[in-house]
């Protein structure tokens, strides 16, 4: 009975690899780079924010004053909202005719404005106890903010990223395998016809050996399906490099925490400063610095020329808050009749 059982197993495997290994491997592999562009999106999303987030630092870097004494906590802080706030305000404003104005379709489904406001919450919980004077080990910093993301370290919040892609590292020589693996069973169901072979009977013998090689050669296809496919995965693993970007991701938030921190003079906390807020409308945040900043900053800021990224201008001055900012509009308004720029303002 159990050599019957073993049997009927080796037959149902030997079958599934004539009639279905080919088929089923083809369908793995569309499986497989379908993963690999997934994984590969959700962590260049991280990355993209860490880019964004670059670029104010450099803006910043150019338009500071020297003079001031800047807190780095105040900075990073301000910077990384500022960060937020422009790369999905901005969009809002240029489709605020589209019925999916909130966000898009790929921000929605991988979780990217969430992820964005959790790396800003992280990172600042992070920096927030640092003590000056003490070389912050900004690489672990990084790290552990981007790990720790649970809306960039599982596609659609769902998939572990680090898992698959692990699993999807291996599957090249799960194909090659795979190639030979149908290869020796498609031999071994083909060498049993051998024995009906009669060596006195020339034409018939010639029948049973050509039936033979014909189906020891469709066998080998699967071997040669099994290496171009392994061949083709290598290749998505190679130019869809996960490790890669998350690495560059890492190192380049920690060269611009490096270039903050040497650029600071402490990492005070201010009493007054507000906490970041990740469900704040942005449009209210951009009407409530341009009524502050009108009353501040150089005349023109609010026709939007400037990028919104001058919004904390020149960090030595002190910053106007929203309640200052209406009681001087009172004052303005009782004091003087508004000129025809400030009613188009308002």
């Amino acid at each position: 009975m159990s050599q019957d059982i073993v049997q009927g197993i080796v037959d149902g495997v030997v079958v599934f690899a004539t009639d279905l290994l080919m088929p089923a491997m083809a369908l793995f592999f569309i499986f497989a780079v379908s993963l690999r562009f997934l994984i590969y999106y959700t962590v260049r999303r991280e990355d993209w924010f860490s880019k964004e987030f670059s670029k104010r630092v450099k803006k910043f870097m150019d338009a500071r004053d020297d003079k001031a004494e800047q807190s780095f906590y105040v900075i990073t802080k301000r910077l990384l909202e500022i960060t937020y706030y422009e790369v999905f305000e901005v969009r809002s404003i240029l489709k605020r005719r589209n019925p999916d104005a909130i966000m898009t379709v790929t921000d929605r489904v991988f979780l990217v404005q969430q992820g964005s406001a959790r790396m800003v919450n992280d990172i600042m919980k992070q920096v927030k106890f640092l003590k000056w004077g003490e070389r912050p080990k900004f690489l672990e910093i990084s790290n552990t903010v981007l790990r720790n993301n649970p809306c960039f370290n599982k596609v659609f919040g769902i998939l572990p990223v680090a898992v698959f892609n692990d699993f999807l590292n291996t599957v090249p020589g799960l194909f090659i395998v795979g190639g030979i693996f149908g290869t020796f069973l498609g031999i071994m169901k083909a060498l049993p016809e051998l024995g009906g072979m009669n060596l006195a009977d020339v034409e018939g013998s010639k029948v049973i050996m050509d039936n033979f090689l014909l189906k020891i050669s469709f066998s080998m296809s699967t071997s040669i399906i099994g290496i171009i496919l392994s061949v083709s995965m290598s290749f998505m693993n190679t130019f869809f490099s996960c490790e890669k970007v998350y690495m560059g991701t890492v190192e380049r938030l920690e060269n611009e925490f490096d270039i903050l921190w040497n650029m600071s003079a402490s990492n005070k906390l201010p009493d007054e400063i507000s906490s970041f807020d990740s469900e704040r409308d942005p449009i209210e945040v951009l009407s409530e610095d341009l009524i502050s900043k009108e009353l501040s900053v150089d005349v023109g800021f609010v026709t939007l020329i400037r990028p919104i990224s001058r919004w904390w201008g020149r960090m030595g001055k002190d910053h106007v808050t929203p309640a200052v900012a209406s009681e001087a509009l009172a004052v303005r308004a009782t004091a003087k009749t508004p000129s025809p720029k400030e009613q188009d303002v308002a």
